[in-house]
C-alpha cells in the first residue's frame, strides 16, 4: 500500500466503518482492515491518519487500530513469517515517540501503550536510543510531554515489579537506571518545587501532581528488584519528600466526587506502596524512615472519611502497617495494649463495616462485587486490607487481639438480635471479624488451611450461620445469606463433615435466590465442597450421599442459568461441571434433558462467546455427559451426535474462532466411542478438516491433529478406498507441521497414526518423501523435541513395517544411510526418549533391528550391532536424559502472541494413551531375550561370541537376567 491520498481516504472510510453498530456494516470492514495489514505501510497509514485526520473520531480509531495491531504483530515468532517488514519497523519506531508526545492525552495514552508493546521486544538491543530520546524531553519543560514521557516509562518499566530475577534483566535495569535515575530524581525535585510556586493554581496542581504520581510508580518500579545503590545513596531526598507529601493538604486538589479517587487521594496511596515496599524488603536501610512514616500514615487512616474514593489510600495504608507489624524488630510499635485497642477500634473496626457503597455493589454491580470478594482481587478495599492488619498483628498478638476482638464480636451480635432488620449490617461485620480473625493461611483450592486455635469455628457456625440458612425464605436478608455460605466455603475444611452434609440441601436451596450474589456463592460452594478430598484420595462427599439430592440438585443448577444477570454465570457452569463428575451414572436419567439444556445454551452463547471459563466449563460438562452415558451405553453416541451436530455445524460455517477448537475436541470423543467404522457424517466433513486456513490459527491444532488420528484410528481404510484423494492433503498437514519447531511433535502424532493405521499400499508412494523431509528438517533445525519423536517414529515404521524395510529405505535415499542414522541418531540419543509407550515402541523396534535385519548380520553394519544393543540396555536400565542443549529454547505451544485463540485442553475430553505394540509384546525386556534366542539359533556361536568379545560387562549382567527372565539361553 502506497502512502497516497487514495489509501489515506480508504482507511478512512473502512475505519468509520468499524464503528457502525450494524454487524453486517462493521464485520467486513473488519474483515478487509484484517486483510490489508500484512501490506507494507499499513502500520504508517494508520500512524499518518492519527497525525492529521480532521475527524478526532478517525484520530482516536487509528491509534487504537494501531496498538492492537502492534500487539497482535510486533512479535518475531521463530518459524512464523516476520508480520511487519524491516522499513516499516525502522520508519515506527523513529517517529511514534515524537508523535506520541505531541498528541492530545486520548491519543497519547494508546501510542504509550504501543511503545511498551515494542519496547517489550526491541528494548534495550534493538532499540537502543529510546531512554536517550525520553529523558532529553525532561529538559522541555512542557508538562504534557513530561507526563506523556513518564506514562511511557512506566508502562515500559512496571514489568520489572513480576520479572523472575536473571542476568538479562539485572543488566537492563542497570542500564535504565544509569540513564534515567538522576534525571527523573531532579524532575522529582523540581516539580515539587514548582508545586510550592504554583501553590494556589489549581489547574497548574493538576499537571504536576499526575506528573508526582508517575514519578511515584516509577520509583516503585526501579526499587523492586533490588536496592539500586543510587536510590540508597539519595534516599533522604526521596523519603523526605514523600513524607512531606504525605501530610500535604491542600484544599484546591480535594475533590467534590464521592466515588472517583483524586490526584492527592493517588499520590498518598502510592507512597503507602513505595513505603512498605522498603519497610518489607530493605528494612534495615529505611529504619531511621520509619516512625515519620508510622506516624504520618497512622493520622492518615485515623483523619480519612468513608467515602469510596479514599478506599485504595486507605487498604494502601493499612496494608502498610500489616507489612510492619509482622517484622520481628517492629514488634515493639505495637506492644502496648492501648495501641492495640486503638488499632483494633480506629482501624480495624471500621474498615470492615458493610456499607452503603458496598451495598450498592452487592445488588447492582453483583459481578464486580464477587471478583473482588470471592477471587482475592479485592486487594484495593478496605475489608482485605484491615483483614491482612488482622492477621498481621496475630503473629505476634493472637491472645490480646482475639480477646479484643471477641468483645466486638459479641457486642455486634447482641446489636443484630435487638433488631434483625434494621441491624443485620452488625451481624455482618461480625462475621467478617470472625473469619479475619480465624484465618491464617488460605489457599485458592483447599479454603483455610490453617485456623486460630482459640476460636471455636464449628459452635459459631451452628449458632450464628446455620439458622441464617435454614430461614423459611431464600430471599431475606440476602448479604447475610452470601456471608453464611462463604464461611462454609472458606472453613469447609474445619467444619466437621457432617455439617457440610447438612449444608448441602441449603446450598441447592439457595440456588434459587433471586441475589445474584447468593445463588452465585451458593453453586460456588458447591463446587468447592464437591472437589474436597477424603481419605485415599476418593471424594469427602460420595455419589451415594448425594442420591437423594441429585434431581433437585440438577434442577435447580440448570433453572439458575435463567435467573436474571446469571444466563452466563461460570460459577454455575462450574458446579454443573463438578456434579457430573462427582455423581457419575446417577444423572443418566437425567441427561436427554440436560443435554438439551446445553446444546440450547451452546447455541445462543455462540452467537457471541465473551465469558471464556463459562464457555471452557459447558464443552467439560458436554464431554463428561458424553463420556458417563457412552461407558454404560456406547450405542447411545448416536443421539449425542443427533443433539450436537447441528450446532457444530453452524459454529463451524459461521467460524465461531473461540468455539472451533473445543467442537474438534468434543467430535474426537464422540468418534472414538464409535468401534470400528467412521459414520458418513464424520467422512463428509473429513475434507474440510485439511484446509489450509483451519491450520493458521495455532489453537486449532492440537484438536485437529487430535481429530484426524480419531479418523484414522476409526477408519482408515475407508480413507484409503474413498477418500484416496485427501491423503495428498493429509501429508501436506504433516509437512506443515514439521517444519514449526513449536508444532512439529503435533505432525509426528499425525504421521505416527498414518504409519500405524493406513494400509501399507495407501502410502507406499509417500514413503520415500516423507523420510526425505524428516532428514531436511533434521538438517536445518535439529533440536531435541524433534530427534525424541523421531526416534519413536522410525521405530514405530520399523515395527510395522519390518526392520528390513527401515533399512532398504534409508539406503534407498542416499548409500549406507541406514549405518548413519544408527550410528549418529539412534545410539547416541535414545537415552533421551521419554515416556512409558514410546520407549516400548523403540525398544522393540530396536530388538527387530537387531535380530530381523539380515544385513546387521553379514555387512558393515555388523560393527554397529553391540553398540546398539548397548544403547538398548542403556534405554532399559539408565535413567533417562532429560539434559537440553542451551540454547533451545521452545516456545510453549499456548504462548503465541496475539489475539489468536489459545488451545484450552478439555479434562474430561482426554484421550486414553494408546500402544501400538501394546497386543504384540508385553514385556519388551523378554521380548528382547526371546528374540536374540531365536536369531542365536538361526545362527549358531554368532551372537555369544560377539556378546563374550565386546559388550560391556554390566550390559552382560542385566541381559543374562533378561534371558533367565525368558527361561531361553543363546546357542
Amino acid at each position: 500500500m502506497e502512502l497516497s491520498d487514495a489509501n489515506l481516504q480508504t482507511l478512512t472510510e473502512y475505519l468509520k466503518k468499524t464503528l457502525d453498530p450494524d454487524p453486517a456494516i462493521r464485520r467486513p470492514a473488519e474483515k478487509f482492515l484484517e486483510s490489508v495489514e500484512g501490506s507494507q505501510n499499513y502500520p504508517l497509514l494508520l500512524l499518518t491518519l492519527l497525525e492529521k485526520s480532521q475527524e478526532n473520531v478517525i484520530k482516536v480509531c487509528a491509534s487504537v487500530t494501531f496498538k492492537n495491531y502492534i500487539k497482535r504483530n510486533w512479535r518475531i515468532v521463530e518459524d512464523e513469517p516476520n508480520k511487519i517488514c524491516e522499513l516499516d519497523r525502522i520508519a515506527i519506531k523513529a517517529n511514534i515517540v515524537p508523535l506520541m508526545l505531541s498528541s492530545p492525552e486520548q491519543i497519547q495514552k494508546q501510542l504509550s501503550d504501543a511503545i511498551s508493546i515494542i519496547g517489550r521486544e526491541d528494548f534495550p538491543q534493538k532499540w537502543p536510543d529510546l531512554l536517550t530520546e525520553m529523558v532529553n524531553r525532561f529538559q522541555s519543560g512542557d508538562f504534557h510531554v513530561i507526563n506523556g514521557v513518564l506514562r511511557t516509562a512506566h508502562s515500559l518499566f512496571k514489568r520489572y515489579r513480576h520479572e523472575f530475577k536473571s542476568n538479562e534483566l539485572w543488566t537492563e535495569i542497570k542500564l535504565v537506571l544509569d540513564a534515567f535515575a538522576l534525571p527523573l530524581t531532579n524532575l522529582f525535585k523540581a516539580t515539587i518545587e514548582l508545586c510550592s510556586t504554583h501553590a494556589n493554581d489549581a489547574s497548574a496542581l493538576k499537571v504536576l501532581f499526575s506528573s508526582l504520581i508517575l514519578i511515584a510508580k516509577l520509583f516503585y518500579s526501579l526499587n523492586f528488584q533490588d536496592l539500586p545503590e543510587f536510590f540508597e545513596d539519595n534516599m533522604e531526598t526521596w523519603m523526605t519528600n514523600f513524607h512531606s507529601l504525605l501530610t500535604l493538604d491542600n484544599k484546591l486538589l480535594q475533590t467534590d466526587d464521592e466515588e472517583e479517587a483524586g490526584l492527592l487521594e493517588l499520590l498518598k496511596s502510592q507512597i503507602c506502596d513505595n513505603a512498605a515496599l522498603y519497610a518489607q524488603k530493605y528494612d534495615e536501610e529505611f529504619q531511621p524512615y520509619l516512625p515519620r512514616f508510622v506516624t504520618a500514615i497512622w493520622n492518615l487512616l485515623v483523619t480519612t472519611g468513608q467515602e469510596v474514593k479514599y478506599d485504595l489510600l486507605v487498604s494502601n495504608a493499612i496494608q502498610f502497617l500489616a507489612s510492619v507489624c509482622e517484622r520481628p524488630h517492629y514488634k515493639h510499635l505495637f506492644e502496648d495494649q492501648n495501641t492495640l485497642t486503638s488499632i483494633c477500634e480506629k482501624v480495624i473496626v471500621p474498615n470492615m463495616e458493610f456499607r452503603a457503597a458496598d451495598e450498592e455493589a452487592f445488588e447492582d454491580n453483583s459481578e464486580e462485587y464477587i471478583r473482588r470478594d470471592l477471587e482475592g482481587s479485592d486487594i484495593d478495599t478496605r475489608r482485605r486490607a484491615a483483614c491482612d492488619l488482622v492477621r498481621g498483628l496475630c503473629k505476634f498478638f493472637e491472645g490480646p487481639v482475639t480477646g479484643i476482638f471477641s468483645g466486638y464480636v459479641n457486642s455486634m451480635l447482641q446489636e443484630y438480635a435487638k433488631n434483625p432488620s434494621v441491624n443485620w449490617k452488625h451481624k455482618d461485620a461480625a462475621i467478617y471479624l470472625v473469619t479475619s480473625l480465624a484465618s491464617k493461611a488460605q489457599t485458592q483450592k483447599h479454603g483455610i488451611t490453617q485456623a486460630n486455635e482459640l476460636v471455636n469455628l464449628t459452635e459459631f457456625f451452628v449458632n450464628h450461620i446455620q439458622p441464617d440458612l435454614k430461614s423459611a425464605t431464600v430471599n431475606e436478608f440476602p448479604v447475610l445469606k452470601a456471608d453464611g455460605i462463604k464461611y462454609i466455603m472458606i472453613f469447609r475444611n474445619q467444619v466437621p463433615k457432617e455439617q457440610l452434609l447438612v449444608s448441602i440441601p441449603l446450598l441447592i436451596n439457595h440456588l434459587q435466590a433471586e441475589s445474584i450474589v447468593v445463588h452465585t456463592y451458593a453453586a460456588h460452594a458447591l463446587e468447592r465442597l464437591f472437589t474436597m478430598r477424603g481419605t485415599n484420595n476418593a471424594t469427602l462427599i460420595t455419589a451415594a450421599e448425594m442420591a437423594p439430592f441429585v434431581e433437585v440438585l440438577l434442577t435447580n443448577l440448570f433453572k439458575a442459568l435463567t435467573l436474571p444477570g446469571s444466563s452466563e454465570n461460570e460459577y454455575i457452569m462450574k458446579a454443573i461441571m463438578r456434579s457430573f463428575s462427582l455423581l457419575q451414572e446417577s444423572i443418566i436419567p437425567y441427561i436427554p434433558s440436560v443435554i438439551t439444556q446445553l446444546t440450547q445454551k451452546l447455541l445462543a452463547v455462540s452467537k457471541n462467546p465473551s465469558k471464556p471459563h463459562f464457555n471452557h466449563y459447558m464443552f467439560e460438562s458436554i464431554c463428561l455427559s458424553i463420556r458417563i452415558t457412552c461407558k454404560a451405553n456406547p450405542e447411545a453416541v448416536g443421539s449425542f451426535e443427533e443433539a450436537l451436530f447441528l450446532v457444530f455445524t453452524e459454529i463451524l460455517q459461521n467460524d465461531v474462532q473461540e468455539f472451533i477448537p473445543y467442537v474438534f475436541q468434543v467430535m474426537s470423543l464422540l468418534l472414538e466411542m464409535h468401534k470400528n467404522e467412521i459414520p458418513s457424517s464424520y467422512m463428509a466433513l473429513f475434507p474440510h478438516l485439511l484446509q489450509p486456513v483451519l491450520w493458521e490459527r495455532t489453537g486449532n491444532i492440537p484438536p485437529l491433529v487430535r481429530l484426524l488420528q480419531a479418523y484414522l484410528e476409526r477408519g482408515a481404510s475407508t480413507i484409503a478406498s474413498a477418500a484416496a484423494d485427501k491423503i495428498p492433503g493429509l501429508l501436506g498437514v504433516f509437512q506443515k507441521l514439521i517444519a514449526s519447531k513449536a508444532n512439529d511433535h503435533q505432525g509426528f502424532y499425525l504421521l505416527n497414526s498414518i504409519i500405524e493405521h493406513m494400509p501399507p499400499e495407501s502410502v507406499d508412494q509417500y514413503r520415500k518423501q516423507i523420510f526425505i523431509l524428516l532428514f531436511q528438517r533434521l538438517q536445518n533445525s535439529k533440536t531435541t523435541k524433534f530427534i525424541k519423536s523421531f526416534l519413536v517414529f522410525i521405530n514405530l515404521y520399523c515395527v510395522r513395517y519390518g526392520a528390513l524395510a527401515l533399512q532398504e529405505i534409508f539406503d534407498s535415499i542416499q548409500p549406507k544411510m541406514f549405518g548413519m542414522v544408527l550410528e549418529k541418531i539412534i545410539i547416541p540419543e535414545i537415552q533421551k526418549v521419554s515416556g512409558q509407550v514410546e520407549k516400548k515402541i523403540c525398544a522393540v523396534g530396536i530388538t527387530k533391528i537387531l535380530t530381523e535385519c539380515p544385513p546387521m548380520m553379514d555387512t558393515e553394519y555388523t560393527k554397529l550391532w553391540i553398540p546398539l544393543l548397548q544403547a538398548l540396555i542403556g534405554l532399559f536400565e539408565l535413567p533417562e536424559d532429560d539434559t537440553i542443549p542451551d540454547e533451545e529454547h521452545f516456545i510453549d505451544i499456548e504462548d503465541t502472541p496475539g489475539y489468536q485463540t489459545a488451545f484450552s485442553q478439555l479434562a474430561f475430553a482426554g484421550k486414553k494413551e494408546h500402544d501400538p505394540v501394546g497386543q504384540m509384546v508385553n514385556n519388551p525386556r523378554i521380548h528382547l531375550a526371546q528374540s536374540l534366542h531365536k536369531l542365536s539359533t538361526a545362527c549358531p556361536g554368532r551372537v555369544l561370541s560377539m556378546l563374550s568379545t565386546s559388550l560391556n560387562a554390566e550390559a552382560l549382567q542385566y541381559l543374562q537376567g533378561y534371558l533367565q527372565a525368558a527361561s531361553v539361553s543363546l546357542l
